[in-house]
């Protein structure tokens, strides 16, 4: 019984001791579980990248490396110029880089300005049908580009427009996924802004122009970069509407460095590397531009 009013002492950890080891402990674990997702992501990113800096190596060795060991050799023991010269002073990529910029360049200007016309009355304006339009626009997107490649040629050359550079960018002056990206950023346009513009008077052209254009900028340079992308790079469709190398783009022009050059690899790689790099440059230089705008800071719910 005189036990009963005996107390014991027994330590309890504080409430700062509680936090600092469960924070602790937390911070282990997501620096281990940081550690294996960017990890796992470099060696993704490395195995995507490994064939462009295969490629670039392979353009900066000399004749006397072997580029067919195993394992591959990334870093060159003696890099050099001398393909990269030898192909532009040996072929007129001069002319193949001019005719792939003002295809693509060309390409690119339509294609945004007829999507955004077609964009801006199926997502702003109310007319009949408007949805059963869109929706017929959109499902073209499964059809595949083989399958209407006939007739496109068959109007081309009913029209004139072989071997020419119109010719070249007739096809890709509109497309259906354009028209659905920029319609799906008219929709996110504060409605506010619109009609204060046309309380100032402000016509359809000048909204579109002057209110709509500016606020989805990001939307048309992911347009635009997908664009460039895709007309720079394609080549069934100019192998089958030009036949005079004066007018090759580059993707073609590289395709004859394999028959003209006996198969060395050394310069094919070093034209498909002057091929790609306008692409590379084109992306890092809009990529910077691809943030959302702030259209609807201004306005209050």
């Amino acid at each position: 019984m005189q036990f009963r009013n005996l107390k014991f002492n027994i330590p309890n950890p504080s409430r700062s001791t509680l936090y600092a080891s469960t924070a602790s402990k937390i911070f282990k674990w997501s620096g281990w579980r940081y550690l294996f997702f960017y990890g796992v992501g470099t060696a993704i990113a490395f195995m995507m990248l490994f064939p462009l800096l295969w490629l670039i190596s392979t353009a900066l060795k000399s004749p006397t490396e072997n580029i067919f060991q195993f394992p591959p050799q990334l870093l060159p023991h003696s890099p050099t110029l001398t393909n990269f010269i030898q192909v532009w002073q040996n072929n007129p990529f001069g002319q193949y880089l001019f005719n792939s910029t003002l295809v693509a360049g060309l390409t690119v200007s339509l294609n945004l300005s007829f999507c955004a016309l077609a964009a801006y009355p199926l997502a702003r304006l109310e007319f009949r049908g408007r949805d059963w339009i869109f929706t017929a626009i959109v499902s073209t997107i499964m059809i595949p580009f083989q399958i209407v490649m006939i007739p496109l040629y068959i109007l081309t050359v009913q029209l004139g427009l072989t071997n020419s550079y119109i010719g070249m960018i007739f096809p890709s002056i509109a497309s259906a996924f354009g028209i659905f990206l920029l319609r799906q950023a008219f929709l996110g346009v504060p409605k506010e802004m619109e009609e204060a513009a046309r309380m100032d008077g402000c016509s359809e052209l000048g909204l579109w122009w002057y209110v709509m254009l500016p606020a989805i900028r990001p939307a048309l340079f992911t347009l635009a970069i997908f664009v460039f992308i895709g007309s720079w790079s394609d080549f069934l469709w100019p192998l089958i509407v030009v036949d005079r190398p004066e007018l090759y783009t580059l993707p073609l022009g590289v395709a004859t460095l394999a028959s003209a050059l006996s198969l060395d690899w050394r310069l094919v790689a070093a034209g498909s590397v002057i091929s790609i790099a306008p692409v590379l440059l084109f992306f890092l230089f809009l990529q910077r531009y691809i943030v959302p705008t702030e259209s609807g800071s201004g306005v209050k719910g």
